[in-house]
Order: structure tokens, then C-alpha cells, then sequence
């Protein structure tokens, strides 16, 4: 199986990161299994309340400068209000993580997307975003209350699972749900 055709979103910003996601066509229809299932969608786009606990999944470095895995890897991380995140202890908005960004971690630190351990029930896999990201972990899905709610986009380089840089992940939000279906249904 291999991607055939990317779908980059029109109105990603890469200074700002605000849009950093695209779609993936494979060539052949993925076969569900115990190992590969569908992620629903939020319905609304509606914003995740700080305080929600989610799941982070990817193949990325599990702390800095370890290898990136070959074992799909996942995280529990808390949702954090956006003032914390661009205030002058975390990412002094720099970038600003605006309204179509989540930040999760841990206050405490040592729980990023970058800090996976080995999953334990589906893999769970999704498109790669535009980011260069070195931890690996770029374009895995944040999934809170069992809805795919956002797309891991970056983190503070160098500082994986450290409290003052937690997780930003691109908020699937109205307009992006809306891209994804229009995009889809003219992708078939």
C-alpha cells in the first residue's frame, strides 16, 4: 500500500502553522482490522475544553534524543487553555497558538506526543502534516472522548515532554471538517 495523491490544505500558513494538515489517497482500499479502524469525526468542529483528557499516538521519539520508534506508540495528555500555552512561561506566543490549535501535555511535564509509550490496543494512524517535525510524531491524531479531535503539528524542538512546551495540534474545526468532506467526496 502507498499514498497516490496528496491533498494539502489551501490555506495552511507556515509561519503561523494555522492549517497544518492535508489528506492522503492510498492506492488500494485499507483493510480494517484489529490493527486498523476508522476514527470518527467530531460533527460540530467545536473547540475542546481545557482539563479533557485525550490519547496521542505515533512513531515518534518516546524522550529527547532517542530514536524514533518502529512501535506505534501512544500518550494520554491533558488539554491546556490557550492563555497558559502562549504565556510568558510556555510559548510566550511564539508562535501564537491561536483559536484552530490545541495545546495538550502535562503541567508537570514528561507527557508529550513526542513521550509515546508501546500502544496497547489499535493502531491508530492517520496523513501526514506539512511540518518538519524532528520528533517524528508529526500528523498523529489526538483523539479525545473517542472522536479524532486534532492532528499533532509541532512542540518546543529539543524538549519533548518538557511542562513549558507541551503539544500544539491543529483543532479539526467546522472549516477543516467542511475541506475534508468537499475533498473527499471529489477524491472518489
Amino acid at each position: 500500500m502507498f499514498v497516490k495523491k496528496e491533498f494539502p490544505y489551501p490555506c495552511y500558513d507556515q509561519d503561523t502553522h494555522e492549517g497544518d494538515l492535508k489528506l492522503l489517497k492510498l492506492n488500494k482500499k485499507a483493510t480494517i482490522n484489529k490493527n486498523v479502524a476508522i476514527l470518527p469525526l467530531p460533527k460540530l468542529g467545536d473547540d475542546v475544553k481545557p482539563g479533557t483528557m485525550c490519547r496521542v499516538a505515533g512513531w515518534g521519539m518516546f524522550r529527547n534524543n532517542s530514536p524514533q520508534s518502529d512501535i506505534l506508540r501512544e500518550v494520554n495528555v491533558t488539554v491546556i487553555d490557550r492563555k497558559i500555552c502562549n504565556d510568558q512561561r510556555h510559548y510566550n506566543y511564539n508562535p501564537v497558538i491561536g483559536l484552530n490549535m490545541i495545546c495538550a501535555g502535562s503541567l508537570q511535564g514528561g507527557r508529550d506526543s513526542c513521550s509515546v509509550s508501546k500502544i496497547r490496543s489499535q493502531t491508530l494512524a492517520v496523513g501526514l502534516s506539512h511540518a518538519d517535525v524532528e520528533n517524528g510524531d508529526s500528523g498523529s491524531p489526538l483523539i479525545c472522548e473517542g472522536i479524532f479531535r486534532g492532528i499533532t503539528a509541532f512542540g518546543l524542538p529539543g524538549k519533548c515532554g518538557d511542562p513549558r512546551g507541551p503539544g500544539v495540534y491543529i483543532l479539526l474545526s467546522k472549516k477543516h471538517l467542511s475541506w475534508i468532506a468537499k475533498t473527499m467526496k471529489h477524491a472518489v
